[in-house]
């Protein structure tokens, strides 16, 4: 009995430490959210400026621009997949590398060859352990993305899809639409599908627009910016899913914790309980004996 009653004390403690490990993560992760979703918020205007220059370009201006344009025959597409760098936050990168997987089902089945873009050691790490192939990784930027980074990988595959090595561009990651929902999400960046609606949803008529210099030329200079303005807000809406998924997994962990301790507590009362009985037992069956002796 004495050996299950350390047992069961040393499980309480146990769950006890985790419990502080896991209620501390979760107030990291609800402090930092607050901040995610500030670069969120502080990202929208300038992306539907962009947007309404990029749409009103190339609505108006019948340019065929080789980003606007589908090409006759799509051979190879690029898939950009955003995961974190660190785990602790449910599924958020396992439906992440799901959707991806579903999308690359989908893309051979259509006679096209895949290459990935990873971003986040999780999906490096993925792919390392299948020894599945890819293109070019990025590491250590899924907390606090930078406009530099989101430049930089705008970079590569543009210049992958300029140089016609893919004909098509897509995006999968994790858009935050709630505290408890972070939706995993596929853009095709490449080539361009223009939408004229706006985001508030207003029926506003966009005004008749004269080019200066040529539209061409417009679009070189607006496009890759807006690709890189995509990659940044996915960038922004990933980490702010990330620290709302890892909050709500660490206060799931927190009350699985408080389950373990209350459950081990009640089993080390009832060890306890049955120890002092056996100890009563064991002493008055003694008395008896020395009573009949006498």
């Amino acid at each position: 009995m004495g050996a299950q009653l350390r047992v069961y004390t040393q499980k309480i403690k146990s769950a006890q430490s985790t419990k502080k490990i896991t209620k501390a993560m979760e107030l990291i992760a609800a402090s930092r959210i607050q901040k995610a979703l500030v670069r969120v918020k502080a990202s929208n205007p300038y992306a539907r400026a962009l947007t309404r220059a990029v749409s009103a370009v190339a609505t108006y201006s019948n340019e065929a621009h080789p980003l606007t344009v589908e090409r006759e025959q799509l051979k190879r597409a690029a898939i950009v997949i955003l995961t974190s760098d660190r785990g602790l936050a449910g599924a958020f990168n396992s439906q992440i590398i799901r959707e991806a997987g579903e999308l690359r089902a989908k893309l051979e089945a259509e006679g096209k060859e895949v290459d990935h873009y990873l971003i986040g050691n999780k999906a490096v790490g993925y792919f390392k352990f299948r020894q599945r192939s890819y293109i070019k990784e990025w590491t250590g930027i899924s907390d606090v993305p930078t406009p530099e980074v989101a430049q930089e990988i705008a970079a590569a595959v543009l210049e992958a899809y300029v140089s016609e090595q893919v004909d098509e561009i897509h995006v999968v990651y994790n858009r935050f639409v709630s505290m408890m929902t972070q939706d995993p999400t596929t853009v095709r960046l490449l080539p361009l599908e223009v939408v004229e609606a706006e985001e508030s949803g207003s029926a506003e008529h966009l005004p008749l627009y004269e080019f200066e210099p040529e539209p061409a030329r417009v679009l070189d200079a607006l496009l890759p910016v807006y690709v890189e303005s995509r990659i940044f807000n996915a960038l922004l809406q990933s980490a702010a899913a990330k620290q709302a998924a890892t909050q709500k997994a660490m206060k799931s962990a927190s009350d699985n914790a408080d389950k373990l301790i209350t459950d081990y507590t009640r089993l080390r009362n009832n060890a306890r309980q049955a120890e002092i009985t056996t100890q009563i037992s064991e002493i008055v069956g003694g008395a008896d004996a020395l009573a009949s002796a006498k």
